[in-house]
């Protein structure tokens, strides 16, 4: 790793920023081995899997130091959703079900000396603008997802290709040990989603995978590329707004 004092560095800011403030909790996110993998194209190493275990120990250091600054580590994984579409379009599902399978192995390899529940696994089917209907539906491939060492799975789940995915859970029981964290605001629109809206979305999922199992969350981050945001930064604040009064009434609803 050229900078090993990178995600030190993160840790620390992220640090100063919360202090004072109210937090149950913060985390920080980290390219999987297989995102490593998927955007900078192995030109050294005789095989994928070689590739794949030299960027798990590569990356061990910065996972370790986002866990060792006491937050959650949360792994970005577009590869194992968008890679379906983007570096393996050439492959048929039970081949592409292999490959992520390789990579969720890197990745628990990576994170072995983290407890699960201090690691969320983000799903990604690439935050873009764009038809998604290449998309790898999430039927084909939540069964593999589950392997991985991470408690919380957070998922696309407003996205208009995705959002009708809930009902997967009534097939794909959720492993006990596995915390939900569908997206209840699309990442991609100005629109400001409905508070209402939100509750029932938080709903589904506490009705097939239990109401302890769900957080709220978002379908993915607002600044994918640097200086450049599809949403209105001061409109992105109103969306966590509604998402907090959704929860509220998704609460209300099912915890009284």
């Amino acid at each position: 790793m050229r900078d090993a004092a990178a995600a030190k560095t993160d840790a620390a800011n992220l640090k100063a920023a919360i202090a004072g403030q109210h937090t149950e909790e913060a985390f920080l996110s980290a390219a999987s081995p297989g995102l490593v993998s998927l955007f900078f194209h192995n030109g050294h190493y005789p095989s994928q899997e070689a590739y794949l275990a030299a960027i798990a120990e590569a990356m061990r250091p910065e996972y370790e130091a986002v866990h060792a600054a006491g937050f959650i580590l949360q792994l970005d994984c577009p590869d194992l959703a968008m890679g379906r579409h983007i570096q393996y379009a050439d492959l048929s599902t039970a081949e592409f079900r292999k490959r992520i399978a390789l990579h969720i192995e890197a990745l628990n390899h990576a994170t072995s000396n983290i407890p699960p529940e201090r690691m969320r696994l983000h799903l990604c089917w690439g935050n873009y603008e764009g038809p998604h209907h290449c998309d790898v539906p999430l039927a084909d491939i939540v069964d593999v997802i589950f392997t991985a060492r991470p408690a919380g799975l957070s998922l696309e789940a407003a996205n208009p290709r995705h959002a009708h995915e809930y009902t997967v859970f009534e097939q794909a029981k959720l492993p006990d040990s596995k915390l939900l964290i569908p997206g209840v605001l699309e990442s991609k629109t100005n629109f400001i989603e409905h508070p209402d809206l939100i509750a029932q979305r938080i709903g589904r999922y506490a009705n097939l995978v239990g109401r302890e199992n769900v957080m709220a969350g978002s379908d993915c981050g607002y600044g994918t590329w640097v200086g450049q945001a599809a949403v209105n930064p001061d409109i992105v604040w109103a969306k966590l707004a509604a998402m907090a009064e959704g929860a509220r009434l998704a609460t209300k609803r099912f915890w009284t």
